[in-house]
């Protein structure tokens, strides 16, 4: 089938190779011809494990393809719009500009028939509002929400947990138009709904909902073992322990029960907070008012770890080399926005602090930002002669490959923090280590 994706950034280029990947013919349009051009001649303009070599794939097959011009979406049967949302300046809400604009440019190149497929995260009632605009053409608007986790995207679009599909509905069923629309979105699909993955069809206000309700429990979850931290570290508690012990229980699971540092990206963040807003312009925003907290929870751990990094350095880090390990706000990314380990870094350089950061993909998306701090490729390098060592994103390289008696034989003095409770403890204190976690004694 022949696809369109309009937004070619981290969510749409996933996509658009993902979707070649498994036999469709898609072309990939974005406003960026820098993007464009890089994506022309194969080149993932950003770190996400996979995407390179299907993206090379699709490209030489000719299945792939990447442009500026909007008229080359003609002919497609399904239009994914795949733009971003932030957050507007000066506010909560999420800003829609680029998915009006999106769905502006393409109207004039929609034929009777075709589908547009809105993946970009929005506040309910956006698919309801962009409709009628996409009816006017003879086309059809279906709501197409995506789950991506970076640093899984390529594996999570072309097998998903689940699908989900907004269509046009009638007393809280698909229409006739919408269980075509439904069976048109099957066939895009089509290796996972032969899996048997989910395929949920819905109205467009659920379709809209189930994504940001997702990020808003995943967010919650994460927060609330955050919360249990902040009481483990006045009663001497273990928050690990404490997340394993709960975690057995099978309403709960241990999954995201990872005391530390907190959230960040690009998704959770943002979308918590466009979902307050718009549930304050309902007239519902006592009903989610919990998020409020859930953001603060998640902010006030980035200020536990800059206090336990001065605390460890006996009270100032002043002209004391701090080296940071992580500048993404996860790993197997590159992706710095909205980052824990960065926000952590750059207050530890306001305070006075030499601030050293490493990190295996994020450092030049991480340098354009805040090219204050100092930054180096070489993890063992940028442990020499440090004072104190921050671990802030859970890299393998840091969690698991770095060797505390080595790491202590370049270090200046002997300070790990946690940020990620991602150390081994007893491990790290027989290398001679002082040792702080996040809840953990």
């Amino acid at each position: 089938m022949r696809l369109s994706v309009i937004g070619c950034g981290y969510l749409g280029a996933v996509h658009a190779a993902a979707m070649a990947s498994i036999g469709h013919e898609v072309v990939g349009i974005d406003v960026d011809e820098r993007k464009v051009a890089s994506l022309s001649k194969g080149e993932a303009p950003f770190f996400e494990p996979g995407l390179q070599e299907i993206l090379t794939e699709g490209i030489a097959s000719g299945r792939l393809s990447f442009t500026t011009d909007m008229s080359a979406a003609q002919g497609a049967k399904v239009h994914f719009i795949g733009v971003g949302t932030p957050q507007q300046p000066g506010g909560y809400a999420a800003d829609l500009t680029y998915v009006h604009a999106a769905v502006d440019g393409l109207l004039p190149y929609l034929s009777e028939g075709d589908i547009v497929a809105g993946k970009s995260t929005v506040p309910v009632g956006t698919a309801e509002s962009l409709a009628p605009r996409v009816s006017e053409r003879g086309a059809t608007l279906v709501w197409n929400p995506e789950f991506l986790r970076e640093g899984w995207a390529v594996q999570d679009t072309v097998d998903p947990d689940r699908l989900v599909a907004g269509v046009p509905s009638l007393d809280g069923a698909p229409s006739e138009e919408g269980a075509r629309t439904a069976d048109v979105l099957r066939e895009v699909y089509h290796p996972s709904i032969a899996k048997g993955t989910p395929f949920i069809v819905t109205d467009y206000a659920t379709a809209e909902l189930v994504k940001v309700s997702a990020n808003a429990f995943l967010a919650t979850k994460i927060s609330f073992i955050n919360a249990m931290a902040e009481i483990a570290e006045v009663t001497g508690a273990d928050v690990t322990t404490l997340a394993d012990a709960i975690g057995h229980d099978a309403r709960i699971g241990r999954r995201f029960l990872g005391a530390g540092i907190g959230f960040g990206g690009g998704c959770l963040p943002k979308d918590i907070r466009a979902f307050s807003a718009r549930a304050e312009e309902l007239g519902r925003g006592e009903s989610v008012a919990f998020l409020r907290e859930i953001d603060a929870i998640n902010l006030r751990r980035r200020d536990r770890a800059v206090d336990l990094t001065v605390q460890a350095l006996g009270g100032s880090v002043f002209e004391k080399k701090v080296t940071v390990l992580g500048a993404a706000f996860k790993p197997h990314s590159d992706d710095i926005r909205d980052s824990p380990a960065l926000d952590v870094a750059v207050r530890l350089h306001g305070l006075g602090a030499d601030v050293t950061l490493t990190d295996p993909a994020a450092i030049d998306n991480a340098r354009r930002i805040h090219p204050q701090l100092t930054y180096v490729e070489d993890r063992d390098e940028a442990l020499r002669g440090a004072d104190a060592v921050i671990v802030v994103t859970e890299w393998d390289e840091y969690r698991r490959e770095l060797d505390p008696a080595r790491a202590a034989e370049l270090a200046a003095g002997l300070v790990v923090v946690d940020g990620r409770n991602c150390l081994d403890a007893a491990a790290w204190r027989a290398a001679g280590w002082t040792y702080y976690g996040m809840g953990r004694p």
